[in-house]
């Protein structure tokens, strides 16, 4: 999304060209097999472990509680998360900060007032839920073992498991005139009694009621 926003902003004349079907598609398969491999990799990882408990102190099973769990300190596991972690949660955090940036020194040179408005507008909400997102993940697996504490984690981990969720239909839905006309239609239908009639006596006694 950071790039789709990026090409309409910065190069808008070519839009059509650079974000194909087949582009997207790409990027979309891509993304899925990366973290397809990486939740492989974790899991084949720790499979080789001993574990001294059966009780994960979280609320899902999630690496870093598991690794708690661990009789002997999982220090192949631990050097993953630093490693492959740069590469999988990083790397992508600073291409969308990076073409935020350059958005950025796009939108610094734009004279129209409404064209300035309208790029913030489209940016503004993409660039919260990155933050959100890759703010609380950075945060819970890309610190010192040393510095853990679970019930923090617990905490931090609601922002990407729970309300980054919440937050996409409405952030990305509800800007959509055609979605919005269909909730407004949807709130019409059940607000509304399906023996409404214009006009007769019981349907202005319940007007009145509401």
């Amino acid at each position: 999304m950071a790039y789709d926003r990026y090409v309409a902003i910065c190069d808008p004349l070519r839009y059509s060209a650079i974000i194909s079907h087949r582009l997207c598609l790409r990027i979309t398969l891509t993304s899925w097999v990366v973290v397809s491999l990486n939740s492989l990799l974790y899991s084949v990882l720790v499979t080789r472990l001993t574990f001294c408990g059966n009780q994960v102190t979280h609320f899902f099973c999630d690496i870093t509680p598991l690794l708690k769990l661990s009789c002997t300190r999982p220090v192949v596991n631990e050097m993953l998360i630093f490693t492959e972690g740069v590469a999988v949660v990083v790397s992508p955090f600073f291409f969308i900060l990076g073409s935020y940036a350059r958005i950025g020194v796009t939108i610094t040179h734009m004279q129209s007032v409404a064209a300035l408005r309208k790029a913030l507008s489209t940016c503004s909400s993409h660039i919260l839920v990155v933050l959100l997102l890759y703010g609380s993940v950075i945060c819970v697996y890309l610190r010192p073992s040393s510095s853990h504490d679970l019930d923090q984690e617990r905490q931090v981990a609601i922002f990407y498991t729970v309300v980054t969720p919440m937050l996409n239909p409405m952030i990305y839905s509800l800007r959509n005139q055609e979605v919005k006309g269909a909730l407004r239609r949807l709130f019409r239908k059940l607000c509304i009694p399906s023996n409404f009639q214009p006009g007769s006596q019981a349907n202005r006694e319940w007007q009145h009621s509401s």
